[in-house]
């Protein structure tokens, strides 16, 4: 009788070469040789050229926002995109779920809330700023960052890419399968970047038109999660059983995928509510202070007028002839 040879689960993997994940493949499988990474390594190096130009002619930028647009918005998506979890993610639907709840959520809220257009107009110098500003107020950016666009296009990609066969040409084409990061990062910013941004963006809502919006996008990561979760045909067809990897479970892992578009969508999308609540009492705090500075001028002036009338002098200035 021939005996039969087991193959490591390295080499059983012989579509992707790559051995059952762990936390420990995130840091030991990068890509720094792509399109995004050199995006982002451009993008940082613009926004801290900014800062210290400001800061060589005596001008603040809060640290905070400093923080958030390259630790939070450029290294979240460096997370995703050049690591362990971008050699994965066409390998196990999980990882390219907790990439694709990045690139169109996480990433989007942090570079908003670095301010990066308000940086640029403090940067710029008069023509330059001119343009900036014209593409900011252009009728196509009007469109696109109208709150109820911005949501549909958020709202309706991933229903698009997974119920399609548009996923499965993404797992078969790598220029495609970057196309859809960029494009869900942009969505993603278009959705968020109106209702969290610091920058004067057109079409901005008051504060609880903007939380209404956040409230109407939970329902639908969660109908979307728990479809993927229940659907009993798995996204991409025969890709992933055919990739023979013994270690995974392509089922078990399209429901894990499933569970995280689901958990991760009602995470993200309370902690954006928690953001906009506090944005909400910051702004009504200046507002406060804004009306308080105001009476108080008011009172300044009425209290000069009323000492200026009762004054020693003029009590004792001759009233003017009648005649």
């Amino acid at each position: 009788m021939q005996s039969v040879e087991i193959a490591p689960l390295a080499d059983v993997a012989r579509d992707t070469g790559l051995p059952p994940f762990t936390a420990a493949a995130i840091f030991t499988q990068f890509n720094l040789v792509s399109l995004i990474a050199v995006g982002l390594l451009v993008s940082a190096a613009l926004y801290l050229y900014g800062v210290r130009r400001l800061r060589q002619r005596g001008d603040e930028w809060p640290q905070g926002r400093t923080v958030a647009f390259v630790a939070g918005g450029l290294g979240s998506i460096a997370a995703v995109s050049v690591t362990g979890i971008e050699a994965y993610d066409t390998t196990l639907i999980s990882v390219h779920m907790v990439q694709h709840m990045v690139l169109s959520m996480i990433g989007p809220i942090f570079l908003a809330l670095g301010a990066p257009t308000t940086l640029a107009l403090r940067v710029l110098h008069q023509r330059p700023r001119k343009v900036l500003l014209a593409v900011i107020h252009s009728r196509y950016v009007r469109v696109l960052t109208f709150p109820l666009v911005a949501f549909g296009l958020f709202i309706a990609n991933p229903f698009i890419l997974y119920f399609t066969g548009l996923y499965r040409l993404t797992l078969e084409h790598g220029w495609l399968h970057e196309f859809i990061h960029v494009h869900f990062l942009i969505t993603g910013c278009l959705f968020f970047w109106p209702l969290l941004g610091l920058d004067p963006l057109p079409n901005r809502w008051p504060y609880p038109g903007r939380a209404l919006l956040m409230v109407l996008s939970v329902p639908f990561h969660t109908v979307l999660g728990l479809t993927i979760m229940q659907a009993r045909e798995l996204l991409g067809g025969d890709w992933y059983p055919n990739l023979h990897l013994a270690w995974m479970d392509p089922h078990s892992d399209q429901v894990t995928a499933g569970g995280i578009l689901w958990a991760g969508g009602e995470i993200v999308s309370v902690t954006m509510l928690g953001i906009l609540v506090i944005q909400w009492i910051r702004q009504s705090e200046r507002e406060a202070r804004r009306v308080d500075r105001a009476l108080d001028r008011v009172e300044m002036e009425e209290a000069a007028a009323a000492a200026k009338f009762t004054s020693p002098e003029s009590a004792t200035r001759p009233a003017p002839d009648a005649g």
